[in-house]
């Protein structure tokens, strides 16, 4: 049930603001949801809608969801309406004394500094896929990617001589140069040196990792390679992509990063998003204080 109303606000979103597919799809999912709630229990529409159906609305759903869940959703609806409020659709913005619901911390799973270094060193470095995969996690761990921003990196988009990957974010399509370290540069090196083209064999790719069919590594075939190499490296805790994602963040955290720095790495466009590090760099500043502190 797509009104005119909620189909310009999506073009906007769109058009203006450049948000990535799944964010709009994920915003017309609720609205859909709330307006179909609002007919059949008032008789209104999105635009006649007030802070007590809002409240309303938001008590019958926290009955069968999440905090998490409601919370999104009421966002998804406070960005609607200070949009329909520009555009001089409605006169009061009825989201705007309302506040999310409170949520239990969710702590990100990560991995320590060692469960890192023996994930690194579990890819056979004398093979041509060895040295791929070696790059792959060197990258990943050196500059904290989401996995789909990994494996759609091109060739064009990195710059060893400057240290630097160009990347091209699903999550509104904003480019940021992100800093590769210098084992991470090697590590490149010796792939693009030494394997990739013997991966391809006559074929040709843009992808920077490719594999023996001539494209690009897939979501799913990564997570099957770490999970293969987290039990070569008897890592027992569970393991994926994003975990090296959250290691990324928590570890320059626990050297002394500022967050807004982790932030624009990180490719995060709230620093609220970010700021779910810090309470695992804090529960680690509170281990070393126990075991190193005479009186802890």
């Amino acid at each position: 049930m797509t009104t005119p109303n909620l189909a310009a606000f999506l073009e906007y979103c769109l058009l203006e603001e450049g948000l990535a597919n799944n964010t709009l799809a994920a915003y017309e999912r609720d609205l859909v949801i709330f307006a179909e709630w609002l007919h059949e229990q008032q008789g209104n529409t999105l635009l006649d809608a007030t802070t007590e159906h809002i409240q309303t609305w938001r008590s019958v759903e926290a009955q069968t969801h999440k905090a998490t869940t409601t919370n999104r959703r009421l966002a998804t609806l406070k960005k609607f309406y200070g949009w329909a409020l520009r555009q001089q659709l409605i006169e009061h913005n009825p989201c705007q004394n309302l506040n999310s619901s409170k949520q239990a911390v969710r702590v990100p799973a990560t991995l320590s500094e060692a469960q890192v270094d023996a994930l690194l060193q579990a890819p056979d470095a004398d093979t041509p896929l060895g040295l791929r995969d070696i790059a792959m996690l060197e990258t990943l761990y050196a500059t904290g990617l989401r996995v789909s921003e990994l494996i759609n990196l091109h060739l064009q988009h990195l710059s060893l001589n400057d240290g630097v990957i160009r990347v091209v974010s699903g999550k509104g399509g904003k480019d940021r140069l992100v800093p590769l370290g210098a084992q991470a540069q090697d590590s490149l090196q010796d792939y693009l040196q030494h394997a990739r083209q013997l991966i391809l064999g006559q074929q040709r790719s843009p992808f920077l990792f490719v594999t023996g069919r001539g494209q690009a590594m897939t979501r799913q075939a990564f997570w099957l390679l770490i999970k293969k190499y987290a039990l070569q490296a008897c890592i027992q805790a569970p393991l994926s992509p994003h975990v090296l994602r959250h290691a990324f963040a928590t570890h320059l955290l626990n050297h002394g990063a500022d967050l807004r720095v982790v932030q624009l790495l990180l490719g995060h466009a709230d620093i609220s998003t970010t700021q779910i590090y810090t309470h695992v760099a804090r529960e680690r500043l509170k281990q070393l204080h126990q075991q190193h502190h005479p009186r802890a």
